[in-house]
């Protein structure tokens, strides 16, 4: 058996954005670059949360859409297709994830020599598509789900 792959050995450069960046310039990202999701850094440049693309597209739904899946399928195209427009002006903060409990929710962050289980078990638990891989205060990158699964499937 050869050495435990850890969180450094799965670590790509990963984009970030901040709570104010306009969530139409985040959405492009997620769609120029197929990624799953963006890491939300802070005035040092540190996780403060991840914002997965799913979120993206839940600011740009109609809420009478989320409320109500049925609605969804009455709307014509040429009103669905504009539905992006509804993120113009709007910020990452207003799309990042709810917060689940009254105090802080625990962030997918953390340290490079994490192992594959544990990647696993804080994606799980966080409900996030990627983890950002932090070292001595310096974000290094990020794990995605895709790369994990990629490793879990080849072993």
């Amino acid at each position: 058996m050869g050495p435990a792959v850890r969180a450094r050995d799965l670590l790509t450069a990963f984009p970030t954005v901040t709570a104010d960046t306009p969530v139409i310039e985040a959405a492009r990202l997620l769609a120029g670059q197929d990624l799953p999701g963006l890491i939300v850094v802070d005035e040092r440049g540190l996780p403060a949360s991840i914002l997965p693309g799913t979120q993206v597209l839940r600011l740009a739904v109609p809420g009478y859409c989320l409320d109500d899946p049925a609605l969804a399928r009455v709307v014509d195209e040429a009103h669905a297709d504009a539905f992006a427009s509804s993120l113009a002006g709007r910020t990452v903060r207003q799309a990042l994830p709810p917060e689940r409990s009254p105090g802080r929710r625990e962030l997918p962050v953390t340290d490079p020599d994490a192992t594959v289980l544990e990647l696993a078990a804080l994606m799980a638990r966080t409900h996030s598509p990627l983890v950002a891989v932090v070292e001595q205060e310096r974000l290094l990158g990020a794990v995605t789900l895709q790369a994990l699964l990629v490793r879990v499937l080849a072993a």
